[in-house]
């Protein structure tokens, strides 16, 4: 027999018993998350749909399995093998060993090699943003499985809420045939936060009894929930201070480096768990506002030892703040005994405290800056009556902690509108009170049927599809088509004589018209200032509009994201939140549908509805306080002129800088014609 063939034989039979071993389920380890997500992108592309649910969905699976696994682990491993306080050097380093060797075992019995593991910056991040999503429900629609894609697609969008073209997919879901709305949940939604919600809501409908569960669970899911997120600091770490060749550490200042590390990862867990999908500011008091609103909700149901045992614990976190210090010695006095915190809100507090002792001391040590985070700043006090303990009228009370501040109610209550119309030949049809709403206003013959006519006639003359859109045609909704232009563009074509000169000039005029009216209708006490000025005509599409159930632009406010389902507008990118002041003037009214609507913050429910005509201008603050959209444009085309505005100088729009410069321009060489109408290209 041939001696290289017996050696083939012998290794083909070795690697067909490993073969045969490994794959037996005793030995099925987690396969890679990473490798899933790629098999399955690759198979989208190829449009297997079967295959990109199939690798997807594990991919999905194997992501979540490898984290509870980890979360486990370190914990488990941590019981096992603790730290004694008292021990020697060799004591803690002993422990030291043994706790890594615990989870090295412990981890790979579960997912194979580690180093199988190690995934790419970039896919984490697509899996933080819920990317796989986006795949699952495209495939999910194509098999014909409507259901799970709306659950999909709602899963994405709460992590997405910008994505327009997302938006239009969940109302195409809505009116599939077996679609029904308990279909679209979120399937990465956080426990702690959907039980908060939940309380709030009901809280909120007085039902004090139902939305105390909620708020006991979301307490009990988000302690929960930090010790799962403080075990996932408990990994590698990345030393942005240090070059990676150069770093030379010594063992005691390599630990200290790692666990400062770790350190400022665990503190910010109060920041993460406080912070919804898709979002960059985290809610503010979130904590501290399970207290709150269950010392008021245990109140309300005469449980007044469970109410002062909460206030006592949000005095935790605010101590000394008088609404709740006035609550606690109305319970004292009722009760006539004194009732202590909750021990899972001191224990809390007592180690978020070290943490921050700790935190300065290593981040002296890493030669960095450490600087406290205002993570649980409070409202102010509320004026009780009669000494009957207050609660929180709602979370919207609650701003982000990026000091960007939401606008509430309260507060654009306290600006002013009914100034001067400045034009003779304005008329003021509804103010904010007859619009059902805050800082709102309908003007009425801002410019007239002459200059509407010609402002249309521009339009057709000078926009592009896309224009204002980033270039894309049908921006919000495929049923219509998008055309717009600035005022310098019409500027330069009419400097170039491709348009009437005329009409530019009136585009420009008739904008600082509209700006001059909002500023003193709302008597601002500062300069209004362009932000965005557009000239938009939106098309209805033939053959597009037999069913439709979809907007022209969705609802959305003008300077924050919208949140429905938190009753909250979030102050920050990619919202344009420098916005202060919004207006749109109306060049005709002969088309079908396009309403103007308001809505509350739900988006569902309609608050006004304004029909635009020619000359026509409603205006508004660009907040949270004044959710807006436009109906199907269903039949013709709807034309305005779209206008923003800022108080703040330094965002102004560069555009209009550069067409104040073209009109001075103009308006120097006029003066030098002697008042003659001579158009520059004529002088070629």
């Amino acid at each position: 027999m041939d001696v290289n063939f017996s050696i083939r034989l012998f290794f083909a039979g070795i690697f067909a018993i490993l073969q045969t071993i490994f794959l037996c389920p005793a030995y099925a380890f987690l396969e890679p998350y990473d490798l899933l997500y790629d098999n399955g992108v690759e198979a989208f592309y190829s449009s297997d749909y079967k295959n990109v649910v199939s690798y997807m969905e594990r991919a999905l699976s194997s992501y979540s399995e490898l984290r509870r696994t980890k979360v486990r682990c370190r914990l488990q491993c941590r019981d096992q093998h603790p730290f004694d306080e008292s021990s020697s050097d060799l004591r803690f380093f002993d422990a030291v060993l043994h706790r890594a060797s615990c989870l090295n075992e412990c981890i790979e019995s579960v997912v194979g090699s580690q180093s199988m593991h190690r995934v790419s910056e970039d896919v984490i991040q697509d899996f933080h943003r819920r990317i796989p999503y986006n795949y699952l429900q495209l495939a999910y629609a194509k098999l014909k499985q409507p259901d799970k894609a709306a659950a999909a697609a709602h899963t994405y969008f709460q992590a997405n809420p910008e994505h327009v073209e997302m938006s239009h997919n969940l109302e195409q879901y809505k009116a599939w045939e077996g679609v029904q709305e308990e279909n679209f949940i979120d399937r990465e939604a956080r426990p702690h936060q959907k039980a908060f919600t939940a309380g709030v809501k009901l809280y909120d409908r007085g039902e004090y009894e139902e939305a105390i569960a909620y708020f006991e669970e979301a307490l009990e899911e988000y302690y929960k929930a930090d010790v799962e997120c403080r075990a996932l600091c408990e990994g590698p770490q990345n030393f942005a201070e240090h070059e990676h060749l150069n770093y030379r550490p010594a063992l005691y200042e390599l630990i200290s480096d790692h666990f400062t590390q770790v350190l400022h990862c665990e503190h910010e867990c109060v920041r993460d768990l406080a912070t919804r999908p898709g979002r960059l500011s985290p809610m503010e008091n979130y904590l501290p506002l399970h207290y709150d609103y269950l010392q008021f909700a245990y109140f309300k149901v005469n449980m007044i030892q469970e109410a002062m045992e909460c206030a006592q614990s949000y005095l935790l976190f605010h101590e000394g703040e008088e609404f709740m210090t006035e609550n606690v010695d109305y319970y004292r006095e009722v009760l006539g005994q004194e009732v202590k915190p909750r021990e899972e809100a001191q224990r809390y507090i007592k180690r978020h405290r070290q943490e921050l002792d700790l935190l300065r001391v290593g981040s002296d040590n890493l030669g960095v800056e450490y600087t406290e985070g205002n993570y649980w700043s409070s409202s102010g006090g509320r004026e009780d009556v009669n000494r009957i303990p207050s609660g929180t009228d709602g979370w919207m009370e609650y701003v982000p902690i990026s000091e960007k501040k939401n606008v509430t109610a309260n507060e654009v209550k306290e600006l002013r509108e009914g100034g001067p119309l400045v034009y003779d030949s304005v008329r003021l049809v509804q103010n904010s009170e007859a619009l059902n709403g805050t800082q709102r206003v309908l003007f009425d013959d801002v410019i007239s049927e002459d200059e509407c006519a010609e402002l249309k006639h521009l339009a057709h003359a000078v926009m592009m599809a896309g224009d204002g859109y980033r270039g894309k045609t049908s921006p919000h909704t495929p049923n219509e088509k998008f055309e717009g232009a600035t005022v310098l563009k019409t500027l330069q074509y009419g400097f170039e004589g491709r348009i009437p000169l005329k009409s530019a000039r009136m585009f420009y005029e008739v904008s600082e018209k509209a700006r001059q009216i909002i500023e003193s209708y709302f008597m601002l006490n500062s300069t209004l200032h362009f932000s965005y000025t557009h000239l938009v005509c939106r098309t209805a599409i033939t053959g597009q509009q037999n069913v439709r159930s979809d907007l022209s632009h969705p609802i959305h406010a003008d300077n924050c994201l919208l949140d429905p389902e938190a009753n909250e507008c979030w102050k920050e990118p990619p919202a344009y939140t420098y916005r202060d002041y919004s207006a749109l003037l109306y060049l005709n009214g002969d088309f079908e549908g396009g309403e103007f609507i308001f809505t509350e913050m739900d988006a569902k429910t309609v608050t006004a509805s304004v029909k635009p005509k020619c000359g026509r201008m409603v205006g508004f603050s660009s907040g949270g306080e004044n959710p807006h959209g436009v109906r199907a444009v269903t039949g013709g085309q709807r034309c305005a002129v779209a206008l923003w505005f800022t108080l703040d100088p330094l965002f102004r729009e560069l555009e209009r800088l550069q067409a104040d410069e073209v009109m001075e321009s103009l308006n120097n060489q006029q003066q030098l014609d002697h008042g003659l109408s001579i158009n520059p290209k004529d002088e070629l």
